[in-house]
């Protein structure tokens, strides 16, 4: 079991060595987090979400309801299950899925990630190519990896632009599904302000 405190919000996850960063939230999806600032009306994918962290914390902000969870692996689907009902959420749709190939939903207002990065490119292509025919026109894909050209130049190509932030040695893009008049935008790349850094440092954390 861990516990993990984001935005003044508290989650007891129970993990397992067979699931990504097993010890504690990892600290790219709380930089993810640090930009997430979901609304009552949004509909959330959470793609690959291993035990829960994500989904279970938009959850709590936006409403069972309004959120949908994924994972390929048995093992981090059952976790997930467990800790929405552990958390209070229990009713959240968590969905055994290869990428979006048995996820039914469409128009997500956000679809957030974290990929295996330490693979070849093959996850993180399917999940962006295929993320932006499941968003709603204006809707946002959020994803943290520890590389960056080969996933800015591939959110260029699918989305016509992309925000790229560096945070806590992460990067986080955010890039915005515009109708086609409107594909040519320019990229972004900022470096997070000092006042950001506190504020992640101060309200995202593992205990």
């Amino acid at each position: 079991m861990i516990r993990a405190e984001i935005n003044n919000i508290i989650l007891d996850l129970e993990t397992s060595p067979d699931v990504f960063s097993p010890a504690k939230a990892d600290e790219g999806t709380l930089a993810m987090l640090s930009l997430f600032h979901p609304k009552q009306k949004d509909k959330v994918l959470d793609l690959g979400c291993g035990y829960g962290v994500v989904g279970i914390y938009t959850a709590k902000i936006i409403g069972q309801d309004r959120v949908v969870m994924s994972d390929i692996s048995d093992t981090a689907v059952e976790l997930s299950r467990e800790n929405a009902i552990r958390n209070s959420v229990p009713d959240i749709r968590i969905y055994k899925s290869d990428g979006f190939k048995d996820i039914p939903d469409e128009d997500f207002t956000y679809i957030l990630s974290n990929p295996p990065y330490h693979a070849d490119f093959s996850v993180p292509k399917h999940f962006i190519e295929d993320g932006y025919k499941k968003l709603a026109e204006g809707g946002t894909m959020l994803m943290v990896t520890k590389r960056k050209n080969w996933y800015k130049n591939k959110f260029i190509a699918v989305f016509g632009g992309v925000k790229v932030i560096e945070l806590n040695g992460y990067y986080v893009f955010v890039a915005l599904k515009l109708g086609l008049r409107n594909r040519e935008k320019p990229v972004n790349e900022n470096k997070p302000s000092k006042k950001l850094q506190r504020k992640y440092k101060s309200r995202y954390h593992n205990t």
